[in-house]
């Protein structure tokens, strides 16, 4: 089943949990939303790794909302932002730890001296995407560089 078809049953399921599913409705709805706009923006059909992409694009956004919301101190609204990513990550692939990423940054540096930021950055990154957060890797790659 594809990322797509998986959001619109869990939006149907959301939708006969009445009350319950209140929060996974209105969190699907927005994340199939920009799918749409995604794909009428750009005249195709998205694959799942493109839903995937807007998928990470929407999480970041709560990500940075809800650190927001905290300096606010708005507890409304930082717990009904957890709880759509609490849906969102049932769409998100695994995410990379650290120790991994600094793994593929050594295997793709390895044996290339001289490599700048912006170098190695291109190299990683179609490994990474949607697997792991770009400052995560940006920050380790700066240390990786720092220790050369």
């Amino acid at each position: 089943m594809s990322l797509k078809e998986e959001l619109l049953q869990d939006m149907k399921e959301a939708m006969k949990a009445k009350e319950a599913g209140k929060i996974a409705l209105a969190t699907i709805r927005m994340v199939r939303s920009s799918v749409r706009n995604v794909e009428i923006d750009g005249k195709c059909e998205l694959d799942d790794l493109g839903v995937s992409a807007v998928i990470a694009k929407e999480m970041k956004q709560r990500k940075e909302s809800l650190t927001e919301f905290e300096k606010a101190g708005r507890q409304d609204l930082v717990d009904q932002v957890k709880a759509e990513m609490a849906v969102l990550e049932k769409y998100m692939p695994k995410q990379l730890t650290a120790d991994e990423i600094r793994h593929i940054v050594t295997t793709a540096t390895a044996g290339k001296d001289s490599l700048k930021m912006g170098d190695i950055m291109k190299l990683v990154m179609p490994q990474v995407k949607g697997k792991a957060d770009g400052s995560l890797v940006s920050k380790i790659v700066r240390e990786i560089l720092q220790t050369k």
